[in-house]
């Protein structure tokens, strides 16, 4: 199956492209860079492994929750590249991708997925992996609380990069691990939604935002900072 997947939802951007048994990635900054340099790099990928955007089953992307910016750098991105391309998009919870690094990585079958969401909050959702049909079961529904207010069953790991922002405030008597919603997840996840019906049309993508505010007020922030 060919496939290309991305991510721009944290400070890091993710490509990968599948075509068949050969897989070509990229990794770099991140954040407001995204939407200068990702057209170029999946070019650069395509070009690589001989392939056109329409040789393509499906442009795959992670959806969100993340980086406001970096969410509609992605979608848009996508929506554009597959409207061109007569391609469906397959949207895919970035908190998704986090479990499944987490399960390539760590070997790791049932979890707290667990991202930095800025201004002092995480973004968080469980899962537990179903083999028989090879796909994440949501345990816990998504959400987004301030670090030290995450509850977090006993003997559950929490992956992702929540531990790394908030070292003292997330989970202190939990297992942590890193794990990040890189395209590579997208690309294993992909195979089992697809064939589970999650393929849309272009112009029905969207973002999967979890709050409308973007950013702090200065008092806000001066209070963050001396907390």
């Amino acid at each position: 199956m060919n496939l290309l997947a991305f991510d721009t939802s944290t400070d890091t951007l993710f490509i990968a492209i599948q075509r068949g048994d050969q897989l070509w990635q990229h990794q770099a900054a991140g954040g407001a860079n995204s939407s200068a340099t990702l057209i170029p790099a999946i070019q650069q990928g395509l070009k690589a492994l001989e392939l056109q955007l329409s040789d393509l089953k499906a442009i795959v992307f992670g959806r969100g929750p993340g980086s406001f910016t970096g969410l509609r750098t992605s979608c848009s991105i996508a929506q554009g590249l597959a409207l061109g391309a007569h391609l469906p998009l397959l949207p895919i919870d970035t908190l998704l991708a986090v479990a499944e690094d987490a399960r390539a990585q760590h070997g790791m079958t049932e979890l707290m997925a667990v991202l930095d969401a800025r201004m002092s909050e995480v973004y968080h959702a469980g899962y537990r992996w179903n083999a028989r049909n090879s796909l994440w079961e949501a345990t816990s529904a998504l959400g987004l609380c301030a670090p030290e207010a995450l509850q977090v069953p006993e003997g559950l790991a929490v992956v992702g990069n929540g531990h790394a922002a908030y070292p003292d405030r997330l989970a202190p008597d939990a297992r942590h691990l890193p794990a990040l919603p890189t395209a590579t997840a997208l690309l294993r996840l992909a195979p089992a939604l697809i064939a589970s019906g999650h393929l849309m049309d272009a112009s029905h993508a969207l973002p999967l935002y979890i709050r409308d505010k973007v950013a702090q007020t200065t008092a806000e922030r001066e209070a963050a900072r001396k907390a």
